[in-house]
C-alpha cells in the first residue's frame, strides 16, 4: 500500500509540475502577443502621419506612399532590429535568472523579441511625428510663397488689359528656380508661345519682372 501511495504521489507531482510548466509557458506566450497587432496599428498611424505631416524626404505625400513607406520601415524594425536587440537582452536576462524560472529560454526570447518590436514600432511612430512637425514650417512657407506667386500673377494679368492673357489665365503654371524665386507662365492663344514673369518673393515688396523668353517652363527647366 505504501509503495502504491508513493507511486501515486509521484505521478500527481509529475502531472502537477507538467501543468504548471505549460501554464507558465502559455502565460509567457500570451505576454508576447503584441508584435503583429502593434505592427498593423503603428503602420496605419505612420501612414497617416506621413500623409498629413510628411518629413522632408517625402516629396509626394499620399496615403498609398505613406502605407508603402510605413510598411517597409516597420518590417525592418520587426524583422531585423528587434531580433538583434532581443537576442542581446535575452542573453543578459538568462544570466541574471540562472534557472530561477521553468520557462524555456526560447520562449523567453520570443517574448523579449515581441516586446522589443512593439517598443521599436512606437519609437518609430514618435520619430516620424517629430520629423513631420519639424518639416511643417517649411511646408507652410512653400505654400505661402506659391500663393503669393499666384496673387502677383493674377494681379499683373488683371492690370495688363490683355484679353489674351485674361482668357488664358487657366493655363498658368509655375516653376521654382531657387528659394523664393519663381517663373510663372501663361500660354498664348497659339499654345506655342508663353507670357512669363519672374517673381521674387524674398524681396519686400515682392519683385515682379517680365521674362523676355517665350519658352514654356518645361523647356526652360531642361
Amino acid at each position: 500500500m505504501r509503495a502504491g501511495a508513493c507511486g501515486a504521489g509521484t505521478t500527481l507531482r509529475r502531472v502537477d509540475g507538467g501543468e504548471r510548466f505549460w501554464s507558465n509557458r502559455l502565460k509567457w506566450r500570451l505576454r508576447g502577443a503584441l508584435q503583429w497587432p502593434a505592427f498593423v496599428l503603428f503602420t496605419l498611424l505612420d501612414a497617416v502621419v506621413l500623409t498629413e505631416l510628411p518629413p522632408a524626404l517625402v516629396e509626394d505625400p499620399n496615403p498609398i506612399v505613406g502605407i508603402l513607406i510605413a510598411t517597409f520601415g516597420n518590417l525592418v524594425l520587426v524583422g531585423a532590429a528587434a531580433p538583434f536587440l532581443a537576442k542581446r537582452l535575452a542573453r543578459r536576462e538568462s544570466v541574471s535568472l540562472a534557472g530561477a524560472t521553468a520557462v524555456p529560454p526560447e520562449t523567453r526570447r520570443e517574448v523579449m523579441q515581441d516586446r522589443v518590436a512593439a517598443t521599436l514600432l512606437a519609437a518609430g511612430l514618435l520619430a516620424t511625428l517629430v520629423s513631420g512637425l519639424a518639416n511643417r514650417p517649411v511646408i507652410v512657407s512653400e505654400t505661402e510663397e506659391t500663393e503669393e506667386v499666384g496673387r502677383q500673377l493674377r494681379s499683373f494679368v488683371d492690370h495688363s488689359g490683355s484679353e489674351e492673357l485674361i482668357r488664358n489665365l487657366e493655363t498658368a503654371n509655375t516653376v521654382r528656380l531657387s528659394d523664393g524665386f519663381f517663373r510663372a507662365c501663361i500660354a498664348r492663344d497659339d499654345r506655342r508661345r508663353y507670357f512669363c514673369l519672374l517673381i521674387d518673393t524674398e524681396k519686400e515688396p515682392t519683385e515682379v519682372k517680365r521674362d523676355p523668353s517665350a519658352e514654356p517652363n518645361s523647356s526652360f527647366n531642361r
